[in-house]
């Protein structure tokens, strides 16, 4: 028998319905419905969260190959989880370039090393679109941590990379080479980070 046959047979000795189950566990119907219909295995925490529920084994719950299975599957999503994080945290990171003084300007014929908020001998227009990209890019890696939906994990990695990339060539491009240095290795960090998966 299989591990999603053996949780449904569990289940309905005890007299539970999918919605209580998932109330015991503190986790959502969904996923107990995705585990019972065999779409996936619950992750490791869940499975010994199942085991004590159900006063059974993990042996008894899962077989060695359905349990090497739900571990893999745990190890992968943790890698993802990890990976977003850390992408989200170079997102925020590039938000240094509003305080570190990467940004050159001349006064008085001499260049002074100045923070994006104290950048001021540029034009306006270029200035205001340094300021949004930062501020997009800070944004963006809050919302990469803290949102976890399929959809934004998709697009997440694609659009920081954009952003990134759309950084370092404005900055090159308006001659501005330590800011747009950090970025660049911001960006290099995150395809590191993509050649690993």
């Amino acid at each position: 028998m299989e591990f999603h046959e053996k949780l449904q047979k569990l289940r309905k000795q005890k007299g539970l319905t999918q919605e209580e189950l998932a109330q015991q566990l503190f986790v959502s119907r969904t996923a107990v419905s995705k585990w019972e219909s065999g779409r996936g295995y619950p992750n490791i925490e869940s499975l010994k969260d199942l085991a004590a529920f159900f006063s059974v084994s993990l042996d008894e719950l899962l077989s060695g190959e359905e349990l090497l299975h739900a571990a893999q599957e745990d190890l992968y999503q943790q890698k993802k989880d990890f990976r977003r994080r850390i992408f989200g945290l170079l997102d925020v990171s590039a938000s240094l370039l509003l305080l570190l003084p990467l940004f050159g300007q001349t006064v008085n014929g001499q260049v002074q090393s100045v923070s994006l908020w104290r950048l001021t001998t540029i034009a306006p227009y270029m200035r205001n679109i340094y300021l949004v990209l930062t501020v997009m890019l800070g944004l963006w890696g809050l919302l990469t941590m803290l949102c976890r939906e399929k959809l934004w994990e998709e697009w997440s990695v694609s659009v920081s990379l954009l952003l990134h990339g759309a950084g370092v060539l404005l900055f090159i491009a308006g001659s501005q080479p330590y800011a747009a240095a950090l970025l660049f290795v911001l960006l290099v960090v995150k395809l590191l980070l993509l050649k690993r998966r």
